[in-house]
């Protein structure tokens, strides 16, 4: 997985990249297929921001979150993009399957 981290009125510390790598390990563990992530961190005024594009098989995967504090910004950051990578995969690998076999539709 290749992480491109930037930093908008931002400088990415060494402290933040280490954050937001431990907290996309988790999405790694659940789906192997990711190819890249794309990162912004941004301050305006008061409001931190963290946006992300992930970019999967098939799809791109987009997700922004705001809040107060840029770690927790980050943390929901991460849970929003669980949430998005497990429902993804779950489209990918179901295709109306039942126990390995394909599932009839009964007819009257």
């Amino acid at each position: 997985m290749n992480l491109q981290l930037t930093g908008h009125h931002l400088e990415v510390t060494p402290a933040l990249r280490d954050y937001v790598q431990s907290k996309l390990t988790r999405i790694s563990n659940h789906f192997d297929h990711v190819i890249d992530v794309k990162i912004t961190l941004s301050v305006e005024k008061l409001l931190q921001t963290a946006e992300a594009t992930l970019h999967v098989p098939g799809n791109d995967l987009h997700v922004a979150c705001s809040d107060e504090n840029m770690y927790s910004a980050i943390d929901l950051l991460a849970d929003k993009l669980d949430r998005q990578v497990l429902k993804h995969k779950e489209k990918v690998a179901d295709h109306h399957r039942v126990n390995g076999a394909v599932k009839h539709q009964a007819t009257e």
